[in-house]
């Protein structure tokens, strides 16, 4: 079966020109946790100087509501949002680094080696308190500053983070460029931890789930979405959008692969949302729902 991870709300909003309500944002959450995911990222606890479209996340996370079988996660960039995310009482937090100096620099503005540094203790914290830890990897293939990616430096960054405890690394596409022959070729040496790997694919390029469908074929299975196909990453220019959720839903469907997420509760929380946005969303599979009569 496949596992789907939910992260329109935070990483798709948060790339909005403007500010969205806290009981618009609210709305979106519940109606997707309504769609049967198992796992949804609901914000960030980042500095509101960085992403001031997260500067809600206290006041988001105090009034989620619970459902069985589903876990709501957070980023955070440190320590105090660490403690932000116990404060308010998440049981599972994310962790985000590279494997690009130069991204890295110009998202955390620090070394890919420095964030390591400070995830290790983060770790080791947030399991104390009996909190699992999830850890992105940014510009796994390519990157908008330094190009193609050695994969030597996409496995190290990887291998570190299991290493000290994370549970579960996803490997972004943050451009959106690689292409299925790139994909296999990193999951290959990667294979003998596919069960802690996700993948996150951006679609700038058309390839997302080309480079999904290879993936799974390969064994891996868990992927990131964004309802819709909000999103996209403010620190490299020219990304469009994270992989549509009703994109890959609908595949997955068709193969007869089970995801347990409810294709057409996903389409009407996107379709909301997008009326308060007053745009449509890129998702092909939500356009096409949308104009059948």
């Amino acid at each position: 079966m496949i596992r789907l991870v939910e992260v329109g709300p935070r990483d798709g909003l948060q790339n909005e020109k403007d500010i969205v309500p806290v009981e618009v944002k609210l709305q979106f959450i519940e109606a997707l946790a309504q769609a049967g995911y198992q796992e949804i990222e609901a914000t960030s606890f980042v500095s509101p100087r960085w992403i001031p479209q997260l500067a809600d996340a206290e006041e988001v996370s105090h009034q989620l509501k619970p459902h069985d079988g589903l876990t709501y996660t957070a980023l955070i960039p440190n320590r105090k949002g660490l403690q932000r995310a116990l404060e308010c009482g998440y049981r599972r937090v994310a962790v985000f680094t590279a494997a690009s100096e130069a991204f890295s620099q110009k998202n955390t503005n620090r070394t890919i080696s420095e964030s390591l540094q400070e995830f290790a203790p983060l770790v080791e914290e947030a399991r104390k308190a009996e909190v699992s830890v999830r850890g992105y990897v940014s510009t796994a293939w390519h990157c908008p500053y330094a190009g193609r990616i050695d994969l030597k430096e996409t496995i190290h960054v990887t291998e570190a983070l299991i290493a000290m405890g994370i549970e579960e690394v996803s490997l972004g596409d943050t451009v959106g460029l690689a292409v299925p022959s790139e994909v296999e070729l990193l999951l290959e040496q990667l294979h003998h931890h596919r069960e802690k790997i996700a993948l996150h694919f951006h679609d700038t390029s058309g390839t997302a789930l080309a480079n999904v469908l290879r993936a799974y074929q390969m064994g891996y299975t868990v992927f990131d979405c964004s309802a819709g196909g909000l999103g996209g990453c403010p620190y490299a220019p020219g990304a469009s959008g994270n992989l549509a959720s009703e994109d890959i839903l609908y595949m997955f469907e068709q193969m007869g692969v089970p995801t347990g997420v409810d294709l057409q509760k996903v389409a009407a929380a996107s379709s909301q949302l997008a009326t308060h946005l007053n745009r449509k969303l890129p998702s092909r599979t939500l356009a096409r729902l949308l104009a059948t009569p």
